[in-house]
């Protein structure tokens, strides 16, 4: 009498068989899935030259782990592809952790300029930019006024557009936020602005030399988006 397959099985559970097949399935589908790239990776480093971790911030003394899940850019699009120079320009630069760092440091310069914060401001500014704001402050120092800045939320931060030329990389973010905006005078009246809270947007240009030691992104442009 002829032997079928699964009469040669013996006593030995069919569903394990089918279950193998399945697993063995699924397996393939997931080694697939997983080596394909689907963000801002870099190639694999080779072995014996991976680098200690530094995330790339904006200041040094800022926490580059703030992230907020802001989205970024499609490394398919072609703003994504012009970030993703930058990625293979820079070692350290990951765009999720830069849009993070660089609302954080929207908080910091809005509230140095409203504090008349100079070394803060010139840490985190370039020099032309840091003339304008420090002639700003000392207009309104002379005149005997303060200001006053508060930052209700941020409504949304992305990055709008980012160019390399040569080592000179610059990014522009475009952040949305409710903020209140008074001037006073030196009784206390205000003088300008309003406590009621505006919407305001603003475009802001960060730039950084790659080559540079400094990993400080400086902010280089400003203006109403």
């Amino acid at each position: 009498m002829q032997t079928t397959a699964l009469q040669g099985l013996g006593s030995f559970p069919i569903i394990m068989v089918l279950f193998g097949a399945i697993a063995l399935f699924l397996i393939l589908r997931l080694r697939s899935v997983l080596g394909k790239r689907v963000g801002f990776e870099k190639p694999p480093i080779p072995q014996g030259q991976m680098q200690a971790f530094n995330p790339p911030i904006l200041d040094t003394r800022q926490s580059a782990f703030q992230q907020n899940a802001r989205p970024v850019p499609d490394p398919r699009s072609a703003l994504g592809e012009r970030l993703m120079q930058i990625v293979n320009a820079d070692p350290n630069f990951d765009p999720p952790i830069f849009l993070a760092g660089a609302e954080n440091v929207f908080r910091v310069i809005v509230t140095a300029f409203a504090a008349g914060d100079r070394p803060t401001l010139q840490s985190l500014l370039t020099p032309g930019v840091y003339q304008t704001f420090d002639s700003a402050i000392t207009a309104r120092e002379a005149a005997n006024e303060r200001h006053r800045t508060e930052i209700k939320s941020i409504i949304s931060a992305r990055i709008e557009d980012a160019e390399l030329i040569s080592n000179h990389a610059a990014i522009i973010v475009r952040f949305v936020s409710d903020q209140i905006n008074v001037t006073l005078d030196a009784n206390g009246t205000p003088v300008s602005g309003t406590d009621n809270i505006a919407e305001l947007t603003d475009l802001w240009t960060f730039e950084r030399d790659l080559k540079s030691p400094d990993p400080v992104w400086r902010l280089a442009a400003a203006r109403n988006g």
